[in-house]
Order: structure tokens, then sequence, then C-alpha cells
């Protein structure tokens, strides 16, 4: 049984080095995976519906890369 591979995956780091980092430590290329846009910083909310949503990660801004699967 062969595993789907997610659309995008996103990796988190307090520094930008770090999370730009992490599309070579991973073969991320090789995976079929691209950067998508820039590596930005971001505070991370969660909501279960439509309450007030609440602070992930203790409301640290986190460098956020996110790589995409590049269409064939």
């Amino acid at each position: 049984m062969t595993q789907e591979k997610p659309e995008r995956i996103s990796v988190l780091s307090r520094e930008f080095t770090p999370a730009a980092m992490e599309f070579h430590r991973r073969n991320m290329s090789e995976q079929g995976y691209r950067l998508e846009g820039k590596i930005t910083q971001h505070k991370l909310l969660l909501t279960d519906g439509l309450g007030e949503p609440r602070d992930l990660l203790d409301g640290e801004i986190y460098y956020v890369a996110t790589f995409v699967l590049a269409k064939e």
C-alpha cells in the first residue's frame, strides 16, 4: 500500500536559517516538493469552530517555510 504524500508540508522555526535549511536537509526536491512563496514570520492560532481562536506555541512568532508538492 502506497501512502499518499501531503500536498503541503510546513516547517516552523524560531530563526530563519533552520527553516530554510529543511528544504536541503530533507531532500524536499527529490521528494517532489518546492518552496511555496517566501519564508515569513507567523503567529499561529487554533480555532475549533466559531469561538475565539487561541494561541499556539505560547503565542510566540515563528518563521514558517511551506513546501508544496509540485504538479507533474
